[in-house]
């Protein structure tokens, strides 16, 4: 019988190292890759969509319904990695936060409508709102999965309240900086007063071993141990060990994805002081090339694997 192979659409920036390689493996498994770059869009991507469910027409071509989605990223904020608006936001905030508020609407949009027409997505923006931090440990807490104690606050008396419980950490709502251990200085008025500015996630401090885990529709297809001295690993790595999860943790991963509607992940777990391990976070674009490099496993390969079944269809 003859096979006929779809396109996959990857989502993100040209210049991304993900994109690439995804892009250049799914070329060796014989499936073609179209980039939708949303990083130079709208100055340079040009897009269009209809009222028809599959008119979407990237750069004059046709990409109405694809094999698979893969979403590794929108650019859609000021604040978004890779972006660099500072000089258009200097020069007139107002109309460059607008202009990125119409880039969001048709970029999500988009993927959106991919979702509707029922392309496999990694992963769907409908899981988006569960990425938001409160409601994704709330939901998997609901759900009977081991989360640690935390409170996100601008309130400084909840703060001390919080804190006279045992070690805490504490770190940004929604991330970019390095998590530390609240101290006895930042107790203090002045300090706490810094919450009239943003709110801060405060966490029982997790002292034990950093677990990486990596989920592909319903499957554990990696997991490595992220040998470190730092309260935080990220830029503190000493090394990465793979390693062969307990069937009950492994099953909780799997059980976490489900729970938030993702088909792919790159999960988060720390050791509390009790031993247990605790889900800190899931990813929606996780990060995996740093990990195959460091780890010695093949996660890249998992996962473009997994978009190019899609594309292969008899």
């Amino acid at each position: 019988m003859k096979t006929e192979t779809g396109t996959v659409v990857l989502v993100g920036s040209r210049e991304d190292i993900h994109i690439q390689e995804v892009a250049r493996r799914l070329g060796v498994e014989g499936v073609e890759a179209v980039v939708v770059d949303t990083l130079a869009f709208p100055d340079e991507t040009r897009m269009s969509l209809s009222e028809s469910l599959d008119g979407i027409i990237v750069d004059g071509r046709s990409v109405g319904r694809p094999a698979a989605v893969y979403l590794r990223g929108l650019h859609t904020s000021p604040l978004a990695f890779m972006v660099d608006a500072q000089e258009a936001m200097d020069e007139d905030w107002r109309t460059t936060l607008t202009a990125f508020r119409e880039k969001a609407t048709l970029l999500n949009g988009l993927v959106a409508r991919w979702e509707q027409l029922g392309v496999p997505m990694y992963n769907p923006v409908s899981s988006d709102w569960v990425m938001n931090k409160p409601v994704q440990l709330a939901a998997l807490r609901a759900a009977g999965l081991p989360v640690p104690r935390t409170l996100w606050t601008n309130d400084a008396e909840a703060v001390r309240r919080f804190a006279a419980g045992g070690r805490v950490a504490y770190k940004p709502v929604t991330g970019g900086a390095a998590t530390r251990e609240l101290l006895p200085e930042d107790l203090t008025d002045e300090r706490l007063s810094a919450l009239s500015s943003a709110p801060v996630t405060f966490q029982e401090l997790l002292p034990g071993e950093d677990i990486r885990v990596y989920v592909l529709d319903g499957e554990v297809i990696a997991a490595l141990r992220i040998v470190t001295s730092a309260l935080d690993f990220r830029q503190n790595e000493e090394r990465l060990e793979p390693i062969e999860l307990p069937p009950d943790v492994a099953q909780n991963c799997v059980k976490a994805c489900e729970v938030l509607g993702l088909r792919w992940t790159g999960l988060d777990l720390k050791r509390g002081q009790d031993g247990e391990l605790k889900f800190l976070e899931l990813n929606g674009s996780a990060m995996f090339l740093g990990f195959d490099a460091g780890g010695g496993t093949d996660i890249a390969g998992h996962f473009t694997r997994a978009l190019a079944k899609h594309a292969k269809r008899s």
